[in-house]
Formats: structure tokens, C-alpha cells, sequence
């Protein structure tokens, strides 16, 4: 099994990085490693494939960027941690219910490491602390390999997300690290959780996965 290859990428343009992630699944081979890559974006929102019925954000200081990940609508700022997960699930023997339990799971290792605890949900992918959502995942799957990831709120201004119904459920609430008493950075949040990623992603915890 090949290692995954990191990639810092600081802050990142969020459509040239989308694009980059499509040309890096459309070209890759059965050899190519899996890579995760970590960065954080401009202010953006970006609505994914079902956007039916959608609520379209009320501000026009944002761009809104239309992508091909599943999921509705959500918002990306300075002071979050943005993980993109490209992997070839079939190569790793894993399913997309089994990866996003190890991305969900990652992050629930990470606040149960602060002393927070939090769970997932079955009727809406991410990760929740008392009903607020402190990420959210979103992925695109082409022959078999993925591309998308998650994104954990640690330090941002979090007013975006009150001009749209985060991830399409109305009246969300949405949270961040740095209220729930974090007072790392989002540099040292992110090595952390890179850690938590890679344990479940491990040969041995990915095959039992469930």
C-alpha cells in the first residue's frame, strides 16, 4: 500500500485548487499515490450538485462557486482547516460510507482529544457538538477515486454562514474551535487532525472500517 503524500499548500485560491484536484483524478494511474492536501481559502461559498431548492446566500461580497461534490451549499473563510482527500478507494478496499466514517471519525478523535465531545450524524455528513455543526465533508467519486474533503471550523468569522442554510438544513447552527475554548492555531489544529486522518486511513483500521 502506497504511503499518502502531504501536501501544505497554505492558502489557496478555492476554484484553481478545485480544478487541480480534477486534473490530478482525471490523469492519475493505478501507481499514483493517494494524497491529502491542506490549505484554507478566501471567503467563498460553494454549492454542490444537489442544489435544488437551495437559499441562496443574501450578501454579495462573496463569490458563489458552483462544484461537482455531493452536498448543498456551505462556506469557506480564513481560520479553517481544509482537508481534500484524493485516494483511490478501490486500491485502499474502502467504500465511500466507510471513508466518510474515517473523516468524521478523525475529526471526533481530534475534539474528544480537547475534551469535546462530539458525534456524527446518519441523516447529514459532518460533525456536530450539541446540534451545532463544526464541519462538514463533501466529496466527488470518478472511477472509483475521490476528491473533495472536509473542512473544520477552528478561527473564523463565522457571519457568513448566517446568510445561508449551511449544508441546506434551515436554522443550523454552526460552531468553531476557538468558542469551544481551543486556543490553538489553525496550523496546529490541522497537524493534529492530519495525524488522527492518517491512523484511520492505516491499512489496518481502514479494512475494518464499517
Amino acid at each position: 500500500m502506497h504511503a499518502l503524500q502531504i501536501r501544505q499548500l497554505g492558502r489557496t485560491d478555492y476554484e484553481t485548487t478545485w480544478h487541480a484536484m480534477q486534473r490530478f483524478t482525471a490523469e492519475r494511474g493505478p501507481t499514483t499515490p493517494d494524497e491529502l492536501w491542506i490549505t484554507e481559502h478566501p471567503p467563498v461559498y460553494t454549492l454542490g450538485l444537489n442544489r435544488k431548492d437551495v437559499r441562496l446566500p443574501n450578501r454579495k461580497d462573496i463569490p458563489v462557486v458552483m462544484v461537482d461534490r455531493g452536498g448543498k451549499i456551505t462556506y469557506h473563510g480564513p481560520g479553517q482547516v481544509v482537508i481534500y482527500l484524493l485516494i483511490d478507494l478501490a486500491r485502499r478496499g474502502l467504500n465511500v460510507r466507510q471513508l466518510v466514517n474515517a473523516m468524521e471519525g478523525s475529526i471526533i478523535d481530534l475534539l474528544a482529544h480537547a475534551g469535546i465531545p462530539a458525534v456524527a450524524r446518519a441523516d447529514a455528513p459532518g460533525v456536530y457538538i450539541d446540534g451545532s455543526k463544526v464541519a462538514s465533508l463533501g466529496l466527488r467519486l470518478k472511477r472509483q477515486c475521490c476528491y473533495h474533503g472536509l473542512a473544520l471550523n477552528v478561527d473564523m468569522d463565522l457571519s457568513p454562514f448566517l446568510a445561508i442554510d449551511p449544508c441546506g438544513y434551515q436554522g443550523m447552527q454552526v460552531t468553531q474551535l476557538k468558542d469551544l475554548g481551543v486556543a490553538s492555531s489553525p496550523s496546529a489544529v490541522a497537524e493534529l487532525l492530519l495525524r488522527f486522518l492518517q491512523a484511520r486511513l492505516s491499512p489496518t483500521n481502514a479494512s475494518t472500517a464499517s
